[in-house]
């Protein structure tokens, strides 16, 4: 008989809202753990953000890299702060730093509508969205970032990367999500958003697109261009399946999917790599409401569904997949009574009331559909 390894998590709790809402997130997960027995999950707290660049001079000090490195996930609140900044002005963003160095080149941002919260649509098809941006997370245009060719005081120039080994494996992972999803009863849909009519770069973007569809005759392959899909997103979102795209653009697009569900709080997110991967939500560390309990920790808490879905995947482990399953489950429970609107929807529900709600959503779980989630 063998016994199975912990599982490493390296846990960033960062700046301003951030470990307001790691907190409660990793207390969730431990009564998760005690429901089903034991996850098989141990965490690493590294330093890193802005606060730590104050105290050490920098952002993530190697120790933490290292334990990063070396961990199954990463799990990260949020990092930076406005006014603490690099010399030439850009803020600190150890977590780009990490998906740099990690090579997590596949950014994934779902867009899924919880019942029970504010319309932000008036169509009713809005209420029931479910769509995954794509996002390459490794190059594009932040592939300037720390490396502005300056020409005196009179320009900055910032230069673009398309290449043809990291779109191949982005544009791999977003058929093979779109075949997964088809199977569940998705569109089986990918559509590329670029600005292929202007720039190079992105023709040669689209050409790999197409290159990379031929493999997959049994997923519908599209493109966009990103001014239009701004647009369709804001009229008919309910029309795509997965969106994959470059890194500024898909930056800038997951905001709006973000407004689509209710603002930057309800947002997940995961970086994922070949061998790494950082689940953390997409809202940054918020420093005007730190402290005051109104951080919406609903982001913080799917994306560590997200990761406990991934890990189980990965390693095999039904008990994990399970648990993240409940844990969205139990998230989409407390939002459907219609009693929890967040701070930034115009409600009073602040952090420790919504994970406060998420406990006894899972705490009322059938005991035994958690029990048939066990490790064989």
């Amino acid at each position: 008989m063998t016994t199975e390894r912990d599982l490493r998590i390296a846990v960033l709790p960062g700046d301003g809202i951030g470990p307001e809402v790691m907190t409660p997130c990793l207390e969730l997960i431990a009564r998760l753990d005690q429901q089903f027995g034991g996850l098989g999950l141990r965490f690493d707290h590294c330093d890193a953000g802005a606060g730590c660049y104050r105290k050490q001079g920098v952002a993530i000090p190697d120790d933490s890299l290292q334990l990063a490195s070396n961990a199954d996930a990463i799990l990260l609140g949020a990092m930076g702060l406005p006014e603490v900044r690099y010399p030439d002005g850009r803020e600190i963003a150890p977590q780009l730093d990490l998906r740099e160095s990690l090579e997590l080149y596949a950014g994934l941002r779902p867009v899924r509508s919880l019942p029970g919260l504010p319309a932000v649509l008036a169509d009713p098809r809005a209420q029931e969205l479910d769509l995954v941006l794509v996002r390459e997370s490794t190059e594009g245009l932040f592939a300037a970032r720390g490396r502005s060719e300056q020409r005196g005081d009179e320009a900055v120039l910032d230069t673009l990367v398309i290449t043809r080994r990291v779109s191949e494996r982005l544009f791999d992972f977003a058929f093979n999500l779109a075949r997964q999803r088809k199977a569940a009863g998705s569109q089986g849909r990918v559509t590329c958003i670029d600005k292929a009519n202007v720039l190079g770069a992105f023709a040669f973007f689209r050409k790999i697109f197409f290159e990379r569809a031929e493999r997959y005759p049994d997923i519908e392959a599209d493109c966009a261009y990103v001014d239009a899909m701004g647009l369709h997103l804001l009229q008919r979102p309910w029309s795509f399946d997965v969106l994959v795209t470059e890194n500024m653009f898909g930056d800038i697009l997951s905001d709006v999917g973000a407004a689509l569900m209710g603002g930057m709080g309800m947002a997940p997110s995961a970086d994922l790599g070949d061998d790494h991967a950082v689940f953390q939500p997409c809202h940054g560390s918020a420093p005007d409401i730190a402290g005051q309990g109104k951080a919406n920790p609903t982001a913080m808490l799917l994306s560590a569904a997200l990761m406990l879905k991934w890990l189980g995947e990965r390693h095999h482990r039904n008990a994990l997949s399970s648990a993240g399953q409940q844990l969205e489950a139990a998230i989409a429970t407390v939002f459907a009574t219609g009693r929890y609107i967040p701070y930034e929807q115009g409600g009073d529900a602040g952090t420790h009331a919504i994970v406060a709600a998420v406990a006894e959503a899972l705490e009322a779980q059938n005991p035994a559909s958690l029990a048939a989630g066990a490790p064989a």
